[in-house]
């Protein structure tokens, strides 16, 4: 991602990558300088965390999905009435685990849960979505909630797969408050590479965000306030990674790019 942007300079430039994955999210601030001999970089510092879209999409699972599946609701046993376990409901919020809990030993219980529980209908919810594999639905109703909130300040959220049909207006604000601890979290990483860089924030030049967590008004309202809008750049939010290893690779001299280049 560095690479990708450094190739824009036209002169040298201490930059700081913010490069958001889909579960992670990582910020390097390196050094360019242009020589006769091509681009020379210096990492300075980097930090990270393991905070991202996957995150954000758990938030929205967790406050707007789960609880028609039966999140917070109870069953009963043994003639007592207890609270369904949240591990599945964890489980379910989460993309890499969704496909796995079809087939685990939890969905055997929830199948068992849902003869007792004292919402049936939402626990066949669940088991349709992981029964029929409407995870891919779940995922770009979650995607579309994110893209239009991030260019308006009210919208929709709409889930239709099978016999199942979820809709709640959210609102940017609301979203904002959901995700607060992982903007903290982002936050703190960032702080964390301008420190270890030894860099005050008046001497980075450039900001050059990418990923598609970026889009998110509150994420680079992060970068707004440290660092000002002029200084902040975007693009690439999809290809920058292939596209900058591309790019290294047509480099004559490959020693150049590294900060081990002994020059």
């Amino acid at each position: 991602a560095a690479f990708f942007f450094a190739r824009t300079l036209e002169t040298d430039a201490n930059v700081l990558v913010a490069d958001f994955g889909g579960g992670t999210s990582d910020f390097s601030v390196v050094r360019f300088e242009r020589s006769p001999d091509g681009l020379r970089s210096t990492a300075l510092a980097r930090s990270g965390v393991g905070v991202a879209g996957d995150a954000f999409d758990y938030r929205i699972i967790d406050h707007l999905v789960s609880p028609e599946l039966g999140k917070g609701g109870e069953y009963r046993t043994f003639g007592k009435t207890l609270p369904i376990p949240q591990r599945y409901y964890a489980a379910f919020a989460r993309w890499d685990q969704l496909a796995l809990l079809r087939a685990s030993k939890d969905m055997r219980d929830i199948r068992a849960l849902a003869r007792t529980a004292l919402e049936p209908e939402k626990l066949d919810r669940m088991i349709e979505i992981l029964d029929d594999n409407h995870g891919y639905a779940l995922y770009r109703a979650v995607s579309e909630l994110k893209m239009d909130l991030s260019s308006r300040e009210d919208a929709t959220f709409a889930f239709a797969a099978g016999s199942i049909r979820i809709e709640k207006p959210v609102s940017r604000a609301q979203f904002e408050s959901w995700i607060a601890p992982d903007l903290a979290a982002i936050e703190k990483a960032v702080d964390e590479a301008i420190e270890r860089s030894g860099l005050a924030a008046d001497r980075i030049d450039r900001v050059f965000l990418t990923g598609g967590t970026s889009f998110v008004p509150a994420v680079r309202e992060i970068f707004h306030r440290r660092f000002g809008a002029e200084r902040i750049e975007t693009g690439g939010e999809f290809e920058s990674i292939a596209s900058g290893l591309a790019l290294i690779g047509r480099e004559p001299n490959l020693d150049v790019w590294s900060e081990a280049y002994p020059g």
